[in-house]
């Protein structure tokens, strides 16, 4: 499956280019595009709903619930299922936002990636630059360390180091690599 951006590479090899950080994120992979981007919108909903409560205030209180109302709607469209309040640092791809749950709990990284149909069951927490294939389930409490990749279809069960590829069910790991 080729990326609109760059036909000749595959999905596989989206974010893993050099200089891609798993600790400073990465903003311009959350901006939204083009009408039809339901996956950088979400997004926006729910950074703007924290910022709102955060804030505080009538018009914070105000301002979270106009944001809240966005995240239903872009939720709907998406089929996502991502609590407001989930803990999502900075440059979260949703590549193909659809059928996606995050359980209220779980903490992403910055630069992650995630495919359609990934679910994050239980308090999962993402490291830094981590990438989860389409229909991968994670069941945590568990921990995926910075630059992990997890195939699609997985079914993690365990902790997986910083720069390993697991797949299968359940999942196994495949190689690794410095993450560095």
């Amino acid at each position: 499956m080729a990326d609109d951006t760059h036909p000749h590479r595959t999905a596989a090899d989206l974010g893993h280019e050099e200089g891609v950080s798993a600790t400073i994120p990465d903003w311009s992979r959350e901006d939204v595009r083009r009408f039809w981007d339901p996956g950088q919108k979400l997004l926006r909903a729910i950074r703007r709903y924290q910022a709102a409560r955060a804030r505080g205030g009538i018009t914070g209180r105000i301002a979270a619930k106009r944001w809240a109302l966005s995240h239903l709607v872009w939720s709907t469209v998406t089929q996502c299922e991502i609590h407001l309040t989930t803990e999502i640092a900075g440059g979260l791809r949703l590549t193909h936002p659809t059928g996606i749950v995050i359980h209220p709990q779980s903490r992403i990284g910055p630069n992650c990636m995630i495919f359609h149909q990934v679910t994050l069951a239980g308090p999962v927490t993402l490291g830094g630059h981590v990438d989860i294939g389409a229909g991968a389930k994670i069941i945590g409490p568990l921990t995926i360390g910075d630059h992990a990749r997890v195939g699609a279809n997985a079914v993690v069960t365990r902790d997986v180091p910083a720069g390993a590829t697991v797949a299968g069910i359940p999942a196994r790991i495949i190689s690794e690599k410095d993450p560095a």
